[in-house]
């Protein structure tokens, strides 16, 4: 059996750190769609907040312009590096027939989006800017530390 000591404050740090760690904006793959029969599986994704909540949207290709047409939506537009993992390009709270909507996702795919991922549970704008704020990752400010 092994003695060692076991630094509270340490383990405490190390603790926080982590949770600083998860909070931050990402997605969480969903695979229970992949095996559903019948017809085909809707592409299910999830985006976890920097609340921590999460927040189930519908993946679609960037070729959809018509997303915000009729329903109003939350849509996150996603890039993909070579192993799959997303990056968040762009968010806007959407409103239906959102006139400047196509103008943004041309912008999103100049920069690099090749999906688009809509979040439609939300029922008010105020909802959908609530939720906009909170899948933005948050400015990191140079703690007073640092600065010295």
């Amino acid at each position: 059996m092994s003695k060692r000591t076991l630094s509270w404050a340490a383990a405490l740090r190390d603790l926080k750190a982590d949770r600083i760690v998860r909070s931050s904006v990402r997605e969480e793959r969903l695979r229970s769609s992949a095996g559903l029969r019948g017809t085909p599986p809707v592409p299910l994704s999830v985006w976890r907040g920097t609340s921590g909540r999460r927040y189930v949207v519908v993946v679609h290709r960037l070729d959809q312009p018509d997303l915000v047409a009729d329903h109003a939506a939350v849509v996150l537009a996603v890039r993909r590096d070579a192993e799959g993992q997303s990056s968040l390009v762009a968010i806007r709270a959407c409103e239906p027939g959102d006139p400047g909507y196509l103008g943004w996702l041309a912008a999103c795919a100049q920069r690099g989006a090749a999906e688009l991922h809509a979040y439609r549970l939300a029922e008010t704008a105020a909802d959908r800017r609530a939720i906009a704020a909170d899948l933005v990752l948050p400015i990191e400010t140079p703690s007073a530390e640092a600065r010295r």
